[in-house]
């Protein structure tokens, strides 16, 4: 299902058919350090991770992240969207892109289009964005999509304090 189209991108839902670029996102040095390793190494990890995770927000939600690609070919980019995690009170947009698709306008676009979906579409009234501390980048898309930084905050799986970014949509 498409959730967002701009100029360059469509948003849409992800599939077990889309597996084969969730293993090599998942498993990209920047994913690693700046989300964690989700220990997919298979295709049918990632068919695992696309239908326990994304999959299953979008039947119980009806939003999750979303696969990413560039309009004119269809190529797969990243994920952008927005996650429910048990552990915040409100929905974060999140996004990780290839690098080879870094620098080129299309975590801002994506992200710029998925922050009005949720607003316009799903009526949210607060979306926080989060990040560990080292991640300059995504921190700096965060606040050019106007949320701000709020606070640290630590999640009872997690060993380190990460950035909580918010604006009132």
């Amino acid at each position: 299902m498409k959730v967002f189209e701009t100029n360059r991108l469509i948003g849409r839902w992800l599939t077990t058919d889309d597996a084969e670029f969730i293993l090599e996102l998942l498993n990209e040095p920047s994913w690693i350090e700046f989300i964690g390793d989700k220990g997919v190494r298979t295709l049918e990890d990632a068919r695992n991770y696309i239908l326990r995770g994304p999959v299953d927000m979008y039947n119980r939600l009806g939003f999750g992240l979303y696969l990413t690609e560039l309009k004119e070919e269809g190529t797969p980019i990243g994920i952008c969207g927005l996650i429910k995690r048990d552990d915040l009170e409100d929905v974060d947009i999140g996004f990780a892109f290839l690098p080879r698709f870094w620098a080129k306008g299309y975590a801002y676009e994506s992200a710029s289009a998925t922050m009005a979906y949720g607003k316009d579409v799903l009526g949210l009234t607060r979306i926080v964005g989060i990040t560990s501390p080292n991640n300059h980048s995504s921190a700096k898309l965060l606040e050019k999509l106007g949320l701000q930084f709020e606070r640290m905050v630590k999640f009872p799986h997690d060993s380190q304090e990460l950035k909580l970014f918010a604006i009132e949509t």
